[in-house]
């Protein structure tokens, strides 16, 4: 059974993600764009989900699915019952609606080991000090022609350099981003 903590815990943790109260209910954001809606008393959600799709998600649980209503069926939008998803199946439905508003750079960030997600993140917002933990002290980053080893300097690369592109792959060790890698483009 998921709850709205769950939904907020998993979308928040998704760069670009930000949290807002609209018209009495809280809503999870990229820029303009709601990908997770609750109720006002929690109990359900609403989540980005392709339109020509909806008709056959809530065919195979309508006890859980559910049209929103009539004035949201122009969106591509679904609604849930939180205490009939459980923790991956919810999870999955909002990292999909995440996806749906964000560039596909970024997609595949939510399969990488944790906290390479969070790491991009504040790469991204450029919030250094937050970064420094989550970096391993002799942390490995390449991307393309860039090839920097600890935390220190890459700390320094990343603060004098613009915005790298999210890994393709990374390692975490100790729980901590070991090595970051992007591939250089041809």
């Amino acid at each position: 059974m998921a709850t709205s903590d769950d939904v907020r815990r998993v979308g928040l943790s998704l760069p670009r993600t930000y949290e807002a109260h609209i018209r009495g209910q809280w809503k999870l954001k990229v820029r303009q764009l709601v990908y997770v809606a609750f109720s006002r008393d929690e109990a359900t959600m609403g989540f980005g989900f392709p339109r020509e799709q909806r008709d056959g998600l809530i065919e195979s649980d309508p006890e859980t699915f559910f049209l929103p209503a009539a004035s949201d069926l122009r969106y591509q939008w679904v609604c849930a019952r939180l205490d009939r998803l459980s923790e991956p199946e919810m999870r999955e439905l909002v990292t999909d609606a995440w996806r749906m508003c964000v560039p596909r750079m970024l997609h595949e960030l939510p399969e990488l080991p944790e906290p390479v997600a969070r790491a991009w993140d504040l790469v991204e917002q450029q919030e250094w000090g937050e970064l420094r933990p989550l970096l391993h002290p002799y942390v490995r980053f390449r991307d393309g022609e860039h090839d920097v080893r600890g935390r220190s300097r890459l700390l320094t690369h990343l603060r004098d350099h613009p915005t790298p592109r999210p890994p393709v792959t990374a390692e975490v060790r100790d729980g901590q981003v070991y090595r970051w890698e992007r591939p250089a483009t041809r």
